[in-house]
Parts: C-alpha cells; structure tokens; sequence
C-alpha cells in the first residue's frame, strides 16, 4: 500500500529529492516549501497526489494547521520528514544572539512543532514513522559551525527521548545524519559577520570543502525509501561515505578520554558505589 508523506523543506536539496522519490512509486506528499511555486511542476506531473503547503516552520500555529490539513486531504499520514533547515557559519564569539535564536527557531523548534502536531494523528493510527534530518554535524563538531551544531546536537537528543516515548504507540523514529551533497545547502547558509582573527581557520575550512566528495541528493531520496519501508529502521543512520569516516577516529578519542580521566570520574562520585 502507498505511503503519505507529510515533508517539510521540499523546495530543493535533499527535500525536494525526498519528494520526488517518494511521488516516483507512487506515493502521495504533503509537501511544504516557504514559496509553493517553487511546487508548481511536481504538482503538474504527478496531480493530486501532492498537496503543496506554503509553511514557514517557525511559525507554530502555521504547523499545526499544514498537518491538520494534509491529514484531512489524504486521511492519514504515515511518515514525517522534518527536513527544513538551514546552515549558521561563525566562530562562536562572532555570533549574535538573534544569529542564534534563529537557528534554533527554524532547525530545533520548527521540528518540535511539526513532531507535536503530528504525534496525535500517528497515535491514533497506532502507527508511523518520524523522520529527522540532521547531520554528520549532529554527532561531531567542526570550528565555526557552534551554532548550526548546537541545533543538530539538541534535536539528536530530542529525538532519542521521543523514540523511547513513543515507541509504545506503534510510532518509530530515525535520525538520519547526511554528509556533504550536492545541493545549494553551503550557498545557501547563514554567514555571521567575520572577524579577522578567524579568517585563517575560514581559510581553512574553504579549502577542506573544495576536497569533499559531494554525495547524489538523488540517491539519498532513494535511501530514504528503504528507510521508510523497513520494518525494523534504525535510530541513526549517516547518509554518504563521511559519517563513518570521520565518527570512527571521533568515538575512539572520547572512549579513550573518558578511560584515560576514569579515576578523576570515580573521585568525583565522592565515595565508593555500593555493590
């Protein structure tokens, strides 16, 4: 049986390519973009099978009514794709405090607002499937991305209590974490204003992007396909060859550190734990 979507960023990048797989099998999105014109030729090639809604996830009044509403055309929704979200570039002594509270209101509390409207409907099928999109920066830091990771690290953990707590409704969750790809994410993010004691280290990171192996959005759509239809999907799962890669050398340093600072840990406690 075909599937309802319900996505949010389905303008372009990895969202657009996230609707576009799904409607190609004949499955039906609500598929939700600031500017719905940006929809107008999914919507002449594939009909009714998409409900364009204009959203603007910060707003949460606004999220509640998209989902109320796609529930109502389509009767139900089976798999939630917090996709929508941005990139913020700075050292964190350049950031500002509306650069940051931006960041958090569209990447951490647009998806709390899409979870929370849409938790009642899933409860009452006793089914479906919470998709976050986060980031390989979800689960390892890079200098001059304190904001953006600060976003994608509270929704990794926001989404691994939410998956404890609504298992038992029949409801699962996965966090995929994608790499670079081939989209207009880079162009399209938000650059703080710089200050010239960190240009080496922008320097630096210009020229470790230019070395990227980009991934195909095109083949993380279809990715997502499997994730969606698997009966036993993972809680975290990297999108692209660079997850791996990096949190391997990135998990061996915390475990060693964490070994290496035991006996301080153990000090700290203050007394010896009972048997």
């Amino acid at each position: 049986m075909s599937k309802v979507w319900f996505v949010t960023g389905s303008s372009r990048g990895l969202g657009r390519n996230f609707v576009e797989a799904a409607l190609s099998r004949g499955d039906k999105v609500a598929a939700t973009a600031r500017n719905t014109g940006s929809l107008d030729d999914l919507v002449a090639a594939h009909g009714d099978a998409v409900l364009p809604l204009e959203l603007d996830v910060t707003d949460k009044a606004a999220v509640f009514e998209s989902v109320k509403r796609a529930k109502e055309h389509f009767g139900r929704l089976d798999v939630i794709v917090n996709n929508a979200g941005y990139g913020l570039f700075g050292a964190v002594e350049e950031l500002t405090e509306r650069e940051l509270r931006d960041q958090l209101e569209t990447n951490l509390f647009g998806v709390l607002w899409v979870v929370q409207a849409a938790l009642p409907h899933l409860r009452e099928q006793g089914a479906g499937h919470i998709i976050q999109i986060s980031s390989v920066g979800g689960v390892s830091a890079m200098p001059l991305g304190g904001g953006y990771h600060a976003s994608k690290w509270a929704l990794e953990g926001l989404s691994e209590s939410l998956a404890q707590e609504v298992a038992g409704f029949g409801i699962r969750v996965t966090v995929v974490e994608p790499g670079s790809y081939a989209t207009e994410a880079i162009a399209g993010a938000v650059q703080v204003e710089a200050h010239p004691l960190y240009d080496g280290l922008r320097e630096s990171f210009a020229a470790f992007a230019k070395t990227l192996d980009l991934g195909d959005p095109a083949a993380a759509g279809r990715a997502l396909l499997k994730i969606a239809d698997s009966d036993d999907p993972p809680l975290r799962v990297f999108f692209g060859t660079q997850g791996n890669q990096m949190l391997q050398q990135v998990y061996a340093d915390r475990l060693k550190t964490w070994e290496d600072w035991q006996e301080l840990s153990v000090e700290a406690h203050g007394h010896t734990p009972a048997a």
